[in-house]
């Protein structure tokens, strides 16, 4: 059984969809995914939580792939509410589901196991069991360096949107409680990441074909549609998630999900989401 994670709101939960896609398209092992999710309306009003409709539909496209397969949604608002009320990250440019990860060893559900995290905009190009075998016994965590930050912040700052998580060795360190400690009271640029960063005692670096944060090479697993800077015809940073069909094919020059694309499309047509 692949242990999965995603976090998000009822915005995000199209890329949730089209990543689980992408990653049963290659794996038919079973697979339980726990969703993070909550209403934040009082910070933003687009802040909804992802709902039990939107989850049932995950948990069909994933059944029909594997029987075994499930997806299961989990409120943490509780927890946003006892660590971080008055945490200077609560409402940042970064939004607050990003610190869902944060609650993993407080979550019962969540076995003493490896649980793949995965951001909402990554989309898998091969077997993710590749990864989520990896013996990491001796880490808390398996991680790639971040593309930017490995230049601007430090060499070996690492990138927190796929990370292949020791739930055992991370409940026994006791690093999710130090991290909390210090989103609730510093406020970080990059708050979960940071505070992973600063806190972890012991992780283990991955290729960046895990994590591939750029172009998609002959080797890539994952590949994340994360922030990025172009420096012709001028500099700017973009932002183009998968879910942008449009700007994906014209401005990433990206065609290979589009049969997931295809499916996905159909799917929303039908479900009404």
């Amino acid at each position: 059984m692949i242990n999965l994670v995603y976090s998000g709101n009822n915005i995000v939960f199209k890329g949730i969809l089209l990543s689980t896609m992408s990653v049963i398209k290659h794996c038919k092992e079973p697979i339980n995914i726990f969703v993070l999710s909550m209403s934040m309306t009082e910070l933003r009003p687009k802040y909804t939580a992802i709902s039990d409709s939107q989850i049932d539909v995950l948990d069909r496209v994933l059944k029909r792939a594997n029987p075994e397969s499930s997806a299961i949604l989990i409120d943490v608002k509780k927890y946003h509410e006892q660590f971080f009320a008055t945490s200077p990250n609560r409402n940042t440019e970064y939004t607050p589901y990003c610190l869902n990860r944060l609650f993993l060893d407080i979550i019962d559900a969540v076995p003493d196991e490896n649980v793949l995290y995965l951001d909402s905009d990554t989309m898998a190009t091969s077997d993710v069991s590749e990864l989520f075998n990896m013996d990491i016994s001796d880490y808390e965590f398996a991680v790639a360096l971040d593309y930017m930050g490995k230049f601007w912040i430090a060499r070996d700052y690492f990138n927190s949107g796929v990370m292949l998580l020791n739930m055992a060795k991370i409940r026994e360190t006791g690093l999710m409680v130090e991290c909390r400690k210090l989103v609730a009271t510093k406020w970080l640029k990059l708050p979960d990441q940071s505070a992973l960063y600063r806190r972890s005692v012991s992780r283990l670096y991955l290729d960046g074909r895990f994590n591939e944060q750029r172009d998609i090479k002959p080797n890539t697993v994952i590949k994340h549609f994360c922030k990025g800077i172009k420096y012709f015809p001028f500099f700017h940073i973009y932002n183009i998630k998968q879910w942008d069909f449009e700007k994906v094919h014209n401005n990433l020059n990206i065609f290979d999900f589009d049969d997931i694309f295809s499916e996905y499309v159909l799917i929303k047509k039908d479900n009404h989401i």
